[in-house]
């Protein structure tokens, strides 16, 4: 089921926007192949399977790459593969005999996707470094966080999944489609710091025009400058978020929460802005979140509560959607986007590592004397059945 049922692609186990990546083509229908390693990789996966959500939709081989057998092993399925998912410092699939042109020889159309944070190439490439590293070099880091305060790291949503997953899948997508003219893979070197830079275009532009401050935080239209996009505290100390940016939508705001009418006129005066706020604090002070989610929402004021975690998928709006799932009693974002025709099937839940390493094999052509050797070297694991 899916948009990609019949795509097969190898995913090198590794962590964070490997693993996103290739949940996003397991979800919509890739057969996605883990191959894991045979020992505990301490790779920051949870203990219990079930809680990796991001490991969702798979199985999973463990092989032992650093030994030839397993290398080779590795190889026969990829030779069967569209895609293959590579996540580790450049140079390392190299040495291990499984970089681009080890598995181009035997599989010309394999797309070979590679996800690093620095990219394969300049001074950094070998530098280790996490998202809030990336996204600081490319400065969004610095644009992120309230006025005269420290940058605020904004998850791990801007470097490794924004610029990292989301590219990756996007560049394996364009190499698919171009495959279908020319025949031939190719290698899509998807840099978490290309990513989060691109992601940036818009502030750019707005730079160049004159119309982004960057000397301090918290001073322009997007980054909680502007009193009309910020968050406020509720009589309940919870929080809600205004995002009436267009005048139209600000003043059906200001007119519902009886605002004084010279803010409207005056939207975009940044003299007025500190009054503004302080005016807006007050109202949204008098009521408690869930009352002026009452109150607002579904209007064209452009406000939200704030909520977390846990409240977010008991909403109505993703309640009417399904934008959330429970998977072996883990709730969790639903598979995206939705398809008019190639529906999704329901989630699977995530599986200890060679858990499918004897079928997958199988499936490959390896005879049953294979794949008994390969675990009797203990080249091979198979993960007993839960």
């Amino acid at each position: 089921m899916g948009p990609l049922s019949g795509m097969r692609v190898i995913e090198l186990a590794s962590i964070g926007p490997g693993p996103m990546c290739a949940m996003l083509l397991a979800d919509l229908g890739a057969d996605v192949i883990r191959i894991d390693r045979t020992e505990p990789s301490g790779l920051g996966v949870p203990t219990e399977p079930r809680f990796d959500v991001t490991g969702r939709n798979r199985r999973s081989v463990a092989l032992d790459l650093k030994r030839s057998e397993g290398r080779d092993a590795a190889l026969r399925l990829i030779d069967r593969a569209d895609v293959l998912i590579e996540g580790w410092r450049p140079g390392v699939a190299e040495r291990l005999g499984l970089g681009p042109d080890d598995c181009a020889t035997r599989n010309p159309a394999l797309v070979y996707g590679r996800m690093t944070g620095f990219g394969q190439t300049g001074p950094l490439a070998q530098a280790a470094g996490h998202d809030i590293d990336y996204i600081a070099l490319v400065g969004a880091l610095h644009a992120i966080g309230p006025a005269g305060a420290k940058p605020v790291p904004p998850l791990n949503l801007v470097g490794d999944y924004g610029g990292g997953a989301l590219y990756l899948a996007f560049g394996l997508m364009a190499a698919l489609f171009e495959r279908q003219r020319s025949g031939r893979g190719q290698v899509v070197d998807a840099a978490m710091v290309d990513g989060a830079a691109s992601l940036l275009s818009i502030f750019h532009g707005l730079q160049a025009a004159g119309r982004w401050d960057e000397r301090g935080r918290g001073a322009n239209l997007l980054d909680g400058g502007a009193p009309f996009y910020d968050t406020y505290a509720t009589a309940d100390g919870r929080h809600v978020a205004l995002g009436a940016l267009e005048p139209k939508f600000f003043a059906e705001f200001a007119e519902r929460v009886g605002l004084d009418t010279r803010f409207v006129k005056r939207q975009y005066d940044r003299r007025l802005w500190p009054e503004m706020r302080e005016a807006i604090a007050a109202v949204f002070a008098t009521r408690t979140r869930e009352a002026w989610a009452a109150a607002l929402e579904g209007s064209d004021a452009c406000v939200a509560p704030v909520l977390s975690l846990g409240e977010a998928p008991l909403h109505p709006h993703a309640r009417a959607r399904a934008s959330f799932i429970e998977v072996d009693g883990v709730m969790q974002a639903a598979p995206a986007p939705r398809f008019s025709r190639s529906a999704v099937a329901p989630p699977r839940s995530p599986v200890p590592a060679g858990t499918h390493s004897e079928a997958v094999l199988a499936e490959a052509g390896f005879s049953r004397d294979e794949i008994s050797a390969l675990r009797a070297a203990g080249v091979l694991l198979q993960a007993s059945a839960s």
